[in-house]
């Protein structure tokens, strides 16, 4: 069991160099608060495998892209499943924690996602398009994306990479989870201002929409991100779903807004460790 005041290791990595978003304030913030009722130390995802018997829960934040990592994080995401590490989010996610093929899997099961291929005789799967987007199966941040004319398709399809039409998007707009419980609905009004984000109210049919992947995701514990984009008919269609570290925009709210949240999160990771 854990101590009164649970001991957390918090993994971020402070100085990443984010587009448009300060990691490091934001972990900051969020740690700040969370001193409150957990006794917490905050390290880099590089030095977390090393550490995270000395603590009672880890809590993967703002660690950046794997990707300039994989390898280390692979065997901290190995050994803590071996050894029984509650890592928060718990490292049972489906969807971007263990890559992209999540978007193949439920645009072929016929969900409300961007069509998305990753094999040359699939292609045709794909809408017709003047310009797609190929980008890294184990990809992040937007590292290694590409945009193609339909020429350069075969050779984009080579199993190592997705490949999408490019969505004429009215705007993005992303729903935060923790646990199963909407938290707040933030979007982009301007496509070409991705991280310049307003709060946004979503309709019933809009929680709906959300809820059926937070749901497919099935994480008892955690938070998660679900972005997606709205279509010229006016339907969403999901972008990413983040259950590994996704970035929470808490600047974005009010106070109100964030305290809500850490609240939300403070009683998370109390079930969790306690579980």
């Amino acid at each position: 069991m854990p101590a009164a005041r649970p001991r957390l290791l918090y993994v971020t990595d402070l100085a990443y160099p984010a587009r448009g978003r300060r990691y490091g304030d934001e972990d900051v913030f969020l740690a700040s608060r969370l001193r409150a009722d957990f006794d917490l130390a905050l390290c880099h995802p590089l030095d977390a495998a090393a550490l995270m018997h000395a603590f009672d829960g880890v809590v993967v934040r703002n660690s950046g892209p794997v990707l300039g990592y994989q390898k280390e994080y692979e065997a901290f995401r190995e050994r803590a499943l071996r050894e029984g590490v509650r890592v928060y989010n718990p490292l049972t996610g489906r969807a971007d924690m263990v890559g992209k093929q999540y978007l193949v899997d439920l645009s072929a099961e016929g969900y409300p996602v961007i069509p998305t291929v990753d094999r040359p005789e699939h292609l045709h799967l794909l809408p017709a398009a003047d310009r797609y987007v190929v980008k890294p199966r184990l990809g992040a941040d937007s590292l290694g994306l590409r945009i193609v004319g339909p020429d350069a398709l075969p050779e984009s399809a080579d199993g190592s990479t997705l490949v999408q039409p490019c969505v004429d998007f009215r705007y993005e707009v992303s729903f935060t989870y923790v646990d199963h419980d909407f938290q707040y609905a933030l979007y982009a009004p301007h496509p070409d201002r991705r991280w310049q984000l307003e709060p946004y109210e979503p309709t019933v049919r809009d929680l709906e929409f959300a809820r059926r992947f937070v749901d497919w995701n099935d994480l008892a514990h955690g938070i998660q991100r679900v972005d997606a984009c709205r279509a010229p008919d006016g339907e969403l269609l999901l972008v990413e779903l983040e259950d590994l570290n996704p970035y929470l925009s808490l600047d974005a709210l009010d106070d109100a807004g964030r305290d809500a949240f850490v609240a939300a999160t403070t009683r998370s990771l109390r079930r969790f460790l306690a579980g």
